[in-house]
C-alpha cells in the first residue's frame, strides 16, 4: 500500500511539473509575439496641418533616385489668377530653388489664416479630382503648379459663414509636414461647415488659373 501511495505521489508531481512547463512556454510565446509585432502604420501629418499630405505610391517617392521635394527646397508663390462669378482661381507655383532635381506628387494642403498670432480660419481645402495626380520631376529652377479655387465668402449668409478677415494662405507641399505662408488678404468663413477652398493636383509648369 505504501508503495502504491508513493507511486501516485510521484505521478502527481510529474503532472504538476508538465503543467508548469506548458504554462511557462505559453507565457513566453505570447510575450515575444506582443513585443515583436509592428505598430500600425499611420499617415504623416504635422500638428495643425490643414490636410494630411497626399500619400504617393512607392514609385513616386523616388523617380530614378530623385527624392521628393522638401519645403526648404521650394519657393511657394501665387502665379496667375482669374475671377469668375462667385469664385477666384489662383495658381500656386512651386519653384525648385535647390541645386538638384526633386519630385512632387499629389495635392498640397491649403488653408486660410488670419489674426495675430496667425491661426487657421475655417475649413481646409477640399480636393478637386478632375485632373489625375502624376509625378512631377523638377530640375533646379523648374516650376510646378496647383490651381486653387477660392469661393467668395459673400455667397453664404453671415449666420452660416461667420465672415472673418484673412491675411495669408498656409500651404503644405504634397507629402511634406512643413508649411509655407503666402500673403493673401480676403474674407474667409470661420465656420468649418462651409468649404471655400478647393485645390487640384500638382502639375508640371507654371500653369494658368484661366
Amino acid at each position: 500500500m505504501s508503495r502504491r501511495i508513493a507511486g501516485f505521489a510521484m505521478l502527481g508531481a510529474v503532472a504538476l511539473l508538465a503543467t508548469a512547463c506548458a504554462s511557462s512556454s505559453t507565457t513566453t510565446a505570447a510575450g515575444s509575439g506582443s513585443s515583436g509585432s509592428p505598430s500600425a502604420p499611420g499617415s504623416a501629418s504635422a500638428p495643425g496641418s490643414p490636410v494630411a499630405p497626399a500619400t504617393s505610391p512607392a514609385a513616386s517617392a523616388r523617380v530614378a533616385g530623385v527624392p521628393a521635394c522638401p519645403t526648404s527646397a521650394l519657393t511657394v508663390s501665387l502665379g496667375s489668377s482669374q475671377g469668375t462669378a462667385g469664385s477666384v482661381y489662383e495658381t500656386i507655383d512651386f519653384t525648385n530653388n535647390g541645386t538638384s532635381s526633386c519630385t512632387l506628387y499629389g495635392y498640397p494642403g491649403v488653408s486660410l489664416q488670419g489674426g495675430s498670432p496667425a491661426a487657421q480660419v475655417g475649413a481646409a481645402a477640399a480636393r478637386t479630382t478632375t485632373t489625375t495626380a502624376s509625378v512631377v520631376t523638377l530640375a533646379p529652377g523648374a516650376v510646378a503648379n496647383a490651381v486653387l479655387q477660392v469661393t467668395v465668402a459673400g455667397n453664404y449668409p453671415a449666420s452660416t459663414c461667420s465672415p472673418t478677415p484673412t491675411s495669408d494662405l498656409l500651404i503644405y507641399p504634397p507629402n511634406q509636414t512643413v508649411s509655407a505662408s503666402v500673403a493673401y488678404s480676403s474674407t474667409g468663413c470661420s465656420s468649418t461647415s462651409v468649404i471655400l477652398l478647393h485645390v487640384g493636383a500638382v502639375q508640371a509648369g507654371a500653369g494658368s488659373a484661366g
